[in-house]
């Protein structure tokens, strides 16, 4: 292919993926749900390769799976009310047990004791809700017979000779996964976003015949959003962070229990879109000795600092064996939920400020409205650094009430900068609203605020 040829085919990937990902970078904030047969026994989506489970030996929680408390409309409505716009559900995960009824395998829900399937309910249920929907698969699988398992890095069976694979095999294990992705974007209507999971060592690309599903995908389904992990895990950089992605390089990068320092940028330096995974307490899938959540305010700022880098944050809940999802992870969404009701507007739709990054908080920005999120309480009035003459209107975004802007006697030495205070004399202390965050709307004069 000649150079030319080449950079108007790089272009037009970079511009399909704008184009794909416009209401991703809108919605800002969805709900991860890590859920299948390792919610028996408690112990984290990854017990079978931790505790080197076999594949009989883990069958007796495929004999017990039957969630009978779940309700799906009622893990949409959490979802909605706590402000969330998007969900993502484990439609299978490493162990190969299908939440949906595949006609490739018989092992899926619909053969348990529940004799459902899950998959459909829930997408149904979240469309409902006014949800975008997206599914997360695997695409390591642990039960499957043609899947490298003795010398593998992380397959339970990795250290037992009689669990010997041929590679010539692999092709068959293949044909399986690309059959299963075919079916979920056939069988279950229009999917909002696919989550692939993960790629490792020369487990990645086209050891994946990644090229092929990908063509297949965009041929069923060209809107879908996909993440970078056909290509990578989360622990190193992909070709979508490159000015020359290759085709499987997904539409966003997904770095994992971390929020980059930066945010994300390509090698020009352009922000591209990237989502942030993170787990409500220390695991992904239902752990019943972990307590220790985040708070509802550790929540709503990590969701203000991913969007004031350009990015998303994907908040994941592990639903229990009986399809609950547990109640402190309820509470704390209700929380983010009733500061998401009044200060919303400053997530939804809004991005990097491109101002420095101020010493109460963090700014995020839509148009000519810059939001500024004070996290911690002032000595005096708050130092807007730089906006001196450049803010027309400051006000609370909870309740709307007015806020003064001025240079107190005591900032003249300041006068570059502009100040607020949420009471008068503008000189004293006043206590914040709002000890989560408390969001200021500043309508700011035709291009100001940004760096020159």
């Amino acid at each position: 292919m000649s150079q030319k040829k080449e950079a108007k085919t790089v272009a037009s990937l970079i511009e399909q993926r704008l184009e794909r990902t416009k209401w991703f970078l809108e919605d800002r904030f969805g709900m991860f749900i890590h859920w299948g047969l390792y919610a028996i026994p408690a112990r984290g989506e990854w017990v079978r390769s931790i505790e080197k489970i076999s594949v009989e030996d883990y069958q007796v929680y495929f004999d017990q799976f039957d969630p009978q408390r779940y309700n799906p409309r009622e893990w949409a409505k959490a979802a909605k009310d706590a402000g969330m716009k998007y969900a993502v559900l484990t439609a299978k995960h490493h162990d190969g047990f299908c939440l949906f009824d595949s006609q490739l395998t018989d092992y899926k829900s619909t053969n348990t004791k529940a004799g459902r399937d899950l998959v459909r309910e829930f997408l149904e249920a979240f469309r409902a809700e006014g949800l975008k929907v997206g599914l997360y698969y695997s695409l390591i699988d642990w039960h499957h017979p043609d899947y490298p398992a003795y010398g593998d890095q992380i397959h339970p069976m990795r250290e037992n000779e009689k669990y010997k694979r041929d590679p010539l095999h692999f092709d068959r294990y293949l044909t399986y996964m690309h059959g299963q992705v075919r079916e979920l974007l056939t069988n279950y209507g229009k999917l909002d976003m696919m989550w692939f999971d993960f790629s490792y060592g020369e487990m990645s690309g086209e050891k994946w015949q990644a090229t092929k599903l990908i063509e297949m995908m965009r041929s069923l389904q060209p809107h879908i959003v996909i993440d970078n992990r056909l290509e990578v895990n989360g622990e190193r950089s992909s070709s979508v962070y490159s000015s020359n992605p290759q085709l499987y390089a997904g539409d966003f990068a997904s770095p994992e229990q971390i929020i980059p320092p930066q945010g994300i940028t390509d090698e020009a330096g352009n922000s591209i879109p990237w989502e942030a995974c993170v787990t409500l307490n220390n695991n992904w899938g239902y752990v019943a000795a972990d307590a220790t959540y985040k708070s509802a305010r550790t929540i709503i700022r990590k969701l203000v600092e991913c969007v004031s880098k350009n990015g998303n944050l994907l908040l994941n809940v592990g639903p229990d064996a009986q399809g609950e999802i547990p109640r402190p992870s309820l509470q704390i969404l209700e929380e983010v939920g009733r500061w998401m009701q009044r200060n919303g507007e400053s997530i939804y739709g809004c991005g990097q400020a491109d101002l420095p990054k101020p010493d109460w908080g963090r700014y995020t920005r839509k148009g000519n409205t810059l939001y500024a999120h004070i996290f911690e309480e002032s000595i005096g009035p708050i130092n807007l650094s730089g906006l001196a003459g450049k803010v027309k209107q400051a006000r609370t975004l909870a309740d709307g009430a007015e806020l003064f802007v001025s240079l107190p006697w005591n900032a003249k030495l300041y006068p570059n900068d502009a100040f607020i205070n949420f009471a008068k004399p503008e000189s004293y202390s006043y206590p914040l609203p709002d000890s989560n965050d408390t969001v200021v709307e500043l309508i700011l004069e035709d291009n100001a605020g940004r760096e020159q």
